[in-house]
Formats: structure tokens, C-alpha cells, sequence
């Protein structure tokens, strides 16, 4: 059987450590020993009897105040690692994020080494998302905002014709929506991850669900001049139902937007028997045309506030695939992303019982 690593790194330590106690040990042992026998041989023997203890005792105090001066100092080798770890520990938790650390060759050095960088570098990661997204989210936030201030002050002139009336308080509700959107997304994103167990399991028509989200979208879809495939059998499910109309209609928004005009989006339903478990799974696939997703981005979809294509930031906040993994997760599934020169598919796979 393999070795685990991490168990590996600790053995290693607990040897190193417990050698270093023994040749402490050893040290202050022949230390009493040199001692006792410098005193019985020295004149300072004769001025005490041979059943007199004070000779044990003064070599027992001189190998006790050198056996504590060497002690630091051989211990200083297995754990200086440590308190590097330590020192650089705090200057993380004090918001250096850019902290690095090297703690030597060793299993145990390289198995904190790693640990401690990967912390570090997840933690700058997240650092620069919540930065970008405070800076791109308070500038979304407040173009639409501007926008209404602008048009309803347009809206208080007597003598405006009515079709631009009628088109400046279209504009209003399509900006206010649109700040609807952001704020339910960012709260729902919030509501998700504070989560732990999943409420309200019921079961209801997964299908029929699916066809609700794509006729509530009907007005996006259209406007693209997009062409909906969405033919698929019954089927039902035990979940959450309000979380699940937040994925499917997070995925649909999410192709409506990159799908180019004139492209197809089209929806699959099916079971699929999982490997070593006593019941199937349900699949669903949203595949939409004509967007690509590079490799070195496909990893970081699903993280909080980061928006691949640019083009599109002003039309989200980069939480909507958060919400779907998150959600996922929390029915015992999981989320799949695929994507091609053709298109992009994500696939979301839940158990059909929870």
C-alpha cells in the first residue's frame, strides 16, 4: 500500500524531533558523568566525604544549565521551518497576500511549503476578484442609476412630446430592471453560500420547470433571432424547486448572451447511471452556438465576480455559474462545462432522489 504523503511528512517529524531529544539526553548524561569524575579527582574532593552529595549535586545544576543552552540550538534545526511558517503565517492573516515561503527539501518542508503557497495564492486570487468586483460592480451600479436620474429629470419638461416620453420611460424600466438583476443575483449568490443543507426538497415536473424558464426568456431569445431546441420526455425530481429555476435560468441568461444572432441554443433531458450507486442521475445539457471558451479560462467560470469576456460585463456581475455550482453542490450534484470552436455546453448532473 502507498504511502500517504502527508502522514509520511509527520513520521518524519516526530523521528527528527525525538533524535534531537535523545542526543539532548545523551549530552547532559556524559556532561553529569565528566563532572562527577572531575570532582572526585580534583583537590576539592578532599574537602568532602565520600558519602557527601554535593559533588551529584553541583554536576547535576552544571549539566542542567548547559543541557538548556544546547537545547534551543538543536531544536533550532527541525523547527526554524516552523517558525518561518509562523512569522509568514502572520503577515498573511495582516492582508500580505503576495507571502511566499520556502522551508527547505524535506517531506515535511516541501508538504508545508506547498500547503502555505497554494493558501497564499487562493487567498491574492480572491483578494483581486473582490477588488475588480467592487470597482466594476460600483461602476455598473451607478452608470444605470445616472441613467434614470437623467431621464426622469427629462421627464419633468411640460412641453416633451409623448413618443419621447413613451421612450424615455422605456429606457427607466429597462435600466431599473437591469439594477434589479444585479442586486437579486449578488443577494441570491449570498443566500447560496451561507447555506449548508438543502431545504424544501419537493417533487415536482423537471420538464416542465425547463420549459417555464425558456418562455419567461422568450423576450431575450427572440430579440436574437435565436432558435430554441427543447424536445425531451417527462421528467421529475426531488429538490429544491425555487433553486433550481435560479440554475436553469442562470445557464439559459448565460447562452441567450453569448449565443451570436441567428444561433441556436438547444436543451437535453436524459438519465444517466452512475458508476458504483444503486440509482441514475439526471442530466441536463444547455449547448449554445458559436462561443468559445478557452482552456486556461474554463477553470475559473464558476469563481465569484470573474467575467471571461469583458464585452459582455455590463449585462452581469459574474455570479450567476457561482449560483449554479453553488446550488448543484448543494443537491449532491455537480456542474460540467464543455466548450468547442462550435459551442459551449454545461451540463448539470443531480441525483433523482435526494
Amino acid at each position: 500500500m502507498k504511502k500517504h504523503p502527508k502522514n509520511s511528512a509527520q513520521r518524519n517529524f516526530t523521528l527528527i524531533c525525538s533524535l534531537c531529544v535523545f542526543v539532548i539526553l545523551v549530552i547532559i548524561l556524559l556532561l553529569f558523568s565528566a563532572g562527577t569524575l572531575i570532582m572526585q579527582n580534583t583537590p576539592f574532593s578532599e574537602y568532602v566525604d565520600n558519602t557527601s552529595a554535593l559533588p551529584f549535586i553541583f554536576c547535576a545544576i552544571a549539566a542542567f544549565a548547559v543541557g538548556s543552552s544546547v537545547t534551543p540550538l538543536i531544536l533550532r534545526i527541525p523547527l526554524g521551518p516552523v517558525y518561518r511558517l509562523i512569522t509568514s503565517m502572520r503577515r498573511l492573516a495582516s492582508g500580505h497576500f503576495e507571502e511566499r515561503v520556502d522551508l527547505g527539501d524535506t517531506t515535511l518542508g516541501r508538504e508545508l511549503t506547498d500547503s502555505f503557497n497554494t493558501l497564499a495564492s487562493e487567498l491574492q486570487n480572491t483578494e483581486l476578484l473582490r477588488t475588480d468586483f467592487i470597482n466594476n460592480f460600483s461602476h455598473e451600479f451607478k452608470t444605470p442609476i445616472v441613467s434614470i436620474r437623467g431621464f426622469a429629470k427629462l421627464l419633468q419638461r411640460p412641453d416633451l412630446p409623448e413618443e419621447q416620453r413613451r421612450a424615455y420611460l422605456d429606457v427607466i424600466v429597462d435600466e431599473s430592471t437591469r439594477l434589479s438583476s444585479m442586486a437579486t443575483n449578488v443577494l441570491n449568490l449570498s443566500k447560496v453560500e451561507n447555506q449548508q443543507i438543502l431545504t424544501d426538497v419537493t417533487e415536482f415536473n423537471l420538464s416542465e420547470q425547463l420549459r417555464r424558464c425558456i418562455l419567461l426568456l422568450e423576450k431575450d431569445w427572440t430579440r436574437k433571432e435565436l432558435s430554441i431546441a427543447a424536445d425531451f420526455k417527462e421528467f421529475r425530481i426531488q429538490a429544491n424547486e425555487e433553486l433550481l429555476r435560479q440554475v436553469w435560468l442562470n445557464l439559459l441568461g448565460n447562452a441567450i448572451k453569448f449565443t451570436p444572432e441567428g444561433g441556436q441554443i438547444s436543451v437535453r433531458v436524459y438519465t444517466r447511471a452512475e458508476l458504483h450507486a444503486r440509482e441514475s442521475s439526471l442530466q441536463v445539457d444547455v449547448h449554445n452556438t458559436g462561443s468559445h471558451i478557452p482552456p486556461e479560462q474554463i477553470r475559473r467560470v464558476f469563481d465569484k465576480f470573474w467575467q471571461g469576456d469583458t464585452s459582455h460585463a455590463g449585462e452581469g456581475a459574474g455570479v450567476g455559474l457561482s449560483i449554479v455550482k453553488k446550488i448543484a453542490e448543494l443537491h449532491a450534484g455537480q456542474v460540467l462545462v464543455d466548450s468547442t470552436e462550435e459551442g459551449t455546453t454545461f451540463s448539470v448532473i443531480l441525483p433523482m432522489h435526494q
